[in-house]
């Protein structure tokens, strides 16, 4: 389906044979099932060149027991716990409310076995998305808890069973909690990735002073926001290492707020970039940064976003035309 948008056409970005619009992402568990920022008055996914859908397992789950959210001076700790509906609802009854005109949508994938990655998977195969995205940070039951994404042979074995399953762009979501990211990386390209988001959140934690309990009420969660950026850029960086000669597009994420961010992460090797916890207390922030995006590409005379991404320099300060490529 061919997406309708008004934007201008240098922001539009190829992704794995996918036209988005704007290199932006909406994360997932960001804005629900997709709906949720459509609710604004006035408001459109249409700013938005794909729209990440809530993590979606086999059955439905209820999630984690409450706080889940705690706001932080950098950031944000969530422990949701994956609640969701469970994949035949999403696709029984929510796909169809989405307007597919407006932006391109990604399910999002997780689960507790390699099997129940295949099955959901198998399922969204069989429906209009466009996209899969496989969050592999999920703990492994059968392995006593290992998130797969922190083992390198458990995030290719997961990836190698959603690749059975689907022949539609599967994209990695990987963790920053783990050793060597660039092998994970390289694991998962073999076992048949076409695309990165990088990176998941950061395990943290708060504390309650006065109760002296964790704020959480899973004691621990992800941290995202602003306080992990530059952990990103450089995770953004070193996966762009292993997939510039093999053209492998990245979503950059982890604490974008403005449009120089968003920047940041396209030179470090990102084709697109993800936006969560800035749209929590901005929801503006879409226009902001594709305006700040065009601003950029006019001062810099470059065609399209496409001109930006991996264009980092190593060598000392960057002239127009560089040439450097990343090391």
């Amino acid at each position: 389906m061919t997406v309708d948008s008004n934007l201008d056409p240098r922001l539009s970005v190829d992704f794995c044979g996918l036209n988005f619009a704007t290199p932006l992402v909406l994360l997932s568990g960001c804005v629900g099932f997709g709906e949720e920022y459509t609710r604004i008055h006035g408001f459109s996914n249409r700013q938005a060149g794909a729209v990440c859908l809530k993590g979606t397992t086999l059955s439905p789950r209820l999630g984690n027991a409450p706080h889940r959210i705690c706001e932080t001076p950098g950031g944000m700790i969530n422990a949701i716990g994956l609640q969701n509906p469970g994949v035949d609802r999403v696709i029984r009854d929510i796909l169809p409310t989405l307007d597919f005109s407006e932006t391109r949508f990604i399910a999002n994938v997780s689960g507790s076995s390699i099997e129940e990655y295949y099955e959901v998977t198998r399922r969204f195969d069989d429906s209009p998305i466009d996209a899969i995205e496989i969050n592999i940070s999920c703990p492994n039951v059968k392995e006593g808890g290992v998130a797969f994404g922190n083992d390198v042979r458990m995030s290719a074995q997961v990836v190698a069973a959603c690749r059975r399953a689907t022949r539609k762009p599967l994209i990695t979501k990987l963790s920053p909690n783990q050793t060597d990211i660039a092998a994970n990386a390289r694991a998962c390209l073999e076992a048949g990735a076409d695309a990165f988001a990088a990176i998941n959140t950061l395990m943290g934690m708060a504390i309650d002073i006065e109760q002296r309990m964790p704020v959480i009420g899973n004691n621990q969660g992800g941290l995202s926001g602003p306080a992990i950026k530059p952990i990103a850029l450089l995770k953004v960086h070193q996966i762009y290492q292993v997939c510039r000669d093999h053209g492998i597009p990245i979503i950059g994420q982890g604490g974008i707020a403005s449009a120089v961010d968003a920047l940041e992460f396209l030179i470090a090797g990102a084709s697109a970039v993800g936006i969560g916890t800035a749209l929590f207390y901005d929801p503006l922030i879409l226009t902001q940064i594709n305006q700040g995006i065009l601003d950029y590409l006019d001062r810099h005379d470059l065609a399209n976003v496409a001109q930006i991404t991996g264009s980092l320099c190593l060598h000392g300060p960057s002239l127009p035309a560089c040439g450097c490529e990343s090391a």
